[in-house]
């Protein structure tokens, strides 16, 4: 069992904004950590726990923001106990969702229920929900570069970076980094980046490299936590090669994160050619 922390719920339809204001629910009330569609959340770090959003399923998803599987609450409930926690939000649709969790993590009673309505303005919950139903947008509560294996292939984008593009943007530290992903169960179908894109992709960035003459092969391979890129490239005669290789592998792994926001597991280069 684990020990008696202070457990509050934020609750509300699905949509209306919760994963957005956790953090700045946390931060004002003191609360250690969030719990939140199967992730255990503390500041910017995922702890543990695996995301509902990347199940195949809206049920499968239901299941997993429950801790249905055994070795899933398992893993969480070590988390806690580990951090020694003092104080957790929880996120759910309703205060039964909410209590569910509580009794599958085995934590104390929730103390305090709070309402989507009490943290966020009816227009921003409209605001929150339209973009839900037309983009299929859902955020969670974690930066970007702590999603990233996990996520590597889903849309994914900084949030901050949406909001404050070409415009000055606050503290960083002021609200917390959040993420928007559109997961696998969205309605509005999938996307697929193919191989032969990313080739291509790869091998235009390495040929905007300074004393890179050519690109001979470019290869990719898919793997479920991101991707390798192999690379063999024609160097320009009196370029120093090594530098310009650690340059063009620099380049192409800054811009794959930067254009696609797959987590790129390796890049590997090698000069064949030398052009006169």
């Amino acid at each position: 069992m684990t020990g008696e922390i202070a457990v509050w719920g934020l609750v509300g339809p699905s949509g209306t904004g919760k994963s957005h204001r956790a953090l700045e629910v946390a931060r004002e009330n003191g609360l250690a950590c969030i719990i939140d569609d199967g992730l255990l959340i503390k500041e910017n770090r995922v702890l543990a726990g695996t995301s509902a959003k990347r199940e195949p399923t809206r049920i499968a998803s239901v299941r997993r923001a429950l801790f249905f599987d055994p070795e899933h609450a398992a893993a969480v409930k070590s988390a806690i106990d580990g951090e020694g926690m003092e104080s957790a939000l929880i996120l759910g649709t309703s205060e039964h969702m909410v209590n569910e969790i509580v009794k599958k993590l085995g934590l104390p009673q929730i103390s305090k229920y709070m309402d989507i309505t009490e943290v966020a303005s009816g227009d921003d919950i409209k605001t929150a929900l339209e973009s839900r139903r037309h983009e299929g947008k859902h955020v969670i509560p974690a930066p970007t570069f702590a999603l990233k294996k996990d996520f590597s292939g889903y849309f994914m984008v900084p949030l901050k970076r949406l909001a404050y593009k070409g415009r000055k943007r606050p503290d960083a530290d002021a609200a917390g980094d959040r993420t928007v992903v559109r997961p696998t169960f969205s309605y509005l179908g999938t996307y697929t980046i193919s191989k032969a894109a990313i080739e291509q992709l790869a091998s235009l960035m390495a040929l905007s490299v300074q004393g890179v003459g050519g690109v001979l092969d470019a290869r990719v391979e898919l793997r479920g936590e991101g991707l390798n890129i192999w690379l063999a490239l024609a160097v320009r005669y009196g370029c120093r090669i090594h530098e310009t290789l650690r340059s063009a592998a620099d380049c192409v792994r800054r811009e794959m994160d930067r254009q696609t926001a797959l987590f790129v597991m390796d890049v590997d280069i090698t000069a064949k050619s030398l052009i006169y």
